[in-house]
């Protein structure tokens, strides 16, 4: 086991991760930029370095300087959260080049995944279903025209190295298609400084599934259970729950399956997620995986009982998996909302401030991943996510009970929060009966307009 490991970095995923390196009595650094100075993960950390200014770029992106503060400690590994540097195959290829273990799959597999892309392809040649569309990316607009009718509108244009919805762009007739390309292109080079697109027919109304897969590297991959994360808005998750109420036992087994296939055969090691669209008639379609810890992880360990974080650790210090596909147990219900400092009746608009009070729900099977406190001031310069609210009950509807309580009784003064609104999406009928798609939370606002 390693005895340092830098994070790099920051909020409740560096406090998240400083907890796993407590259990295992492993050290850990932390790296902040200056407007992260009073930050909870700079503050309980066995030791913190600053690495820059509070634009990303001159800081929690800034390769050399992560590397320079794992080299300043003497940190054996580097594990990078989820966003930042997570799958930056060129930041996992630097920490080898420097002797420095990335807590992660390989560069190799980051490359070959993180294209959106070539990931279709490579899917698809493991048997995996893919999503009719192109094959690999788009090279013209005439290219683009002859697939999106081939495929029938609407279609979706995506960036090739997108992620948290950027990038996509929905196009329901060939007038469309050549300037949502161009749109989708520019803002895809503005994010991700890759302007490749490619092209796939757009299910309607389909759930939004995840596997959630954990390899080591000795060859052993396994699949614990599924994420639905169909609640979204502009692509972007809102709320999550494991297991999804529209998988059956039989659908799990096959997607998990197909989720350790393609696993496999990418050589893929440490935890990864693959995503996938559920059709009405319950076929399933591979969207991307995500060669990182998701956000949304602890609900999967609440129906696991499996440590996530740990086992990411773990197996990237040689390790092998603790347990194996038969000791896989999906237990009750779990739930998370996400919540941020912004304001949904100003359309979610961020809300930066000093916390005055601050009260969190407790009592068995709340659990809350956070890295704010009384008096801490948000920035305008990071994600506006200041905690997970996560509850675990017996089954379903326990869970949602608790979820609602649990919200009632979270308080957070100072700054404007979506609180609210979570308490209003799960008391939804659609909700309730868990009977919501990607498209519930568009009419849903649509509606209240």
């Amino acid at each position: 086991m390693f005895k340092k490991i830098l994070i790099a970095n920051r909020g409740e995923i560096a406090v998240r991760i400083i907890r796993a390196c407590r259990e295992l009595g492993v050290r850990c650094a932390a790296v902040y930029s200056t407007a992260d100075r009073t930050s909870l993960h700079a503050q309980i950390a066995d030791e913190a370095v600053c690495i820059g200014p509070p634009a990303t770029k001159d800081s929690y992106l800034n390769m050399n300087a992560v590397i320079q503060a794992a080299v300043n400690v003497g940190a054996e590994a580097i594990h990078p959260g989820f966003g930042f540097l997570s799958e930056n195959a060129e930041f996992a290829r630097l920490c080898e080049k420097n002797g420095i273990v990335f807590i992660g799959p390989s560069y190799k597999s980051i490359e070959m995944l993180g294209d959106k892309a070539a990931a279709k392809e490579t899917m698809a040649a493991a048997g995996v279903p893919v999503i009719p569309g192109s094959k690999g990316a788009v090279r013209s607009i005439a290219e683009a025209k002859e697939i999106a009718e081939k495929c029938g509108y609407p279609v979706l244009v995506k960036a090739s190295a997108g992620g948290g919805g950027r990038g996509i762009r929905r196009v329901d007739s060939p007038e469309e298609l050549e300037p949502q390309i161009i749109a989708a292109q520019q803002e895809a080079l503005s994010f991700f400084g890759d302007d490749t697109v490619y092209i796939e027919k757009f299910l309607v109304n389909p759930h939004h599934v995840e596997i959630q897969i954990m390899a080591d590297k000795k060859g052993n991959v396994i699949y614990l259970g599924e994420r639905d994360c169909s609640m979204q808005r502009r692509n972007q998750k809102i709320l999550e729950e494991c297991p999804s109420p529209i998988v059956s036992p039989e659908l799990r087994k096959k997607m998990g399956m197909a989720a350790v296939t393609a696993a496999k055969e990418c050589g893929y090691y440490n935890a990864g997620t693959i995503e996938f669209l559920v059709d009405a008639n319950r076929d399933f379609y591979f969207m991307e995986m995500n060669t990182r810890i998701q956000v949304e992880h602890p609900i999967t360990e609440e129906v696991t009982g499996f440590d996530l974080v740990k086992a990411q650790i773990e197996v990237a210090a040689d390790l092998p998996l603790r347990i194996t596909q038969e000791d896989v147990r999906l237990t009750g219900h779990a739930i998370e909302c996400r919540i941020n400092a912004e304001n949904p009746k100003l359309n979610f608009r961020p809300s930066p401030g000093t916390i005055n009070a601050l009260y969190v729900p407790g009592g068995p099977g709340i659990r809350i991943d956070g890295a704010v406190y009384q008096g801490y001031t948000i920035t305008p310069y990071y994600d506006s996510m200041i905690s997970k609210l996560i509850v675990h009950g017996s089954d379903r509807d326990e869970a949602i009970r608790k979820m609602r309580w649990a919200l009632s009784e979270f308080i957070v003064d100072g700054v404007d929060t979506n609180i609210d609104f979570q308490l209003e999406i799960i008391k939804q009928p659609e909700f309730i009966g868990g009977d919501y798609d990607n498209g519930f939370l568009t009419r849903y606002m649509e509606a209240k307009k």
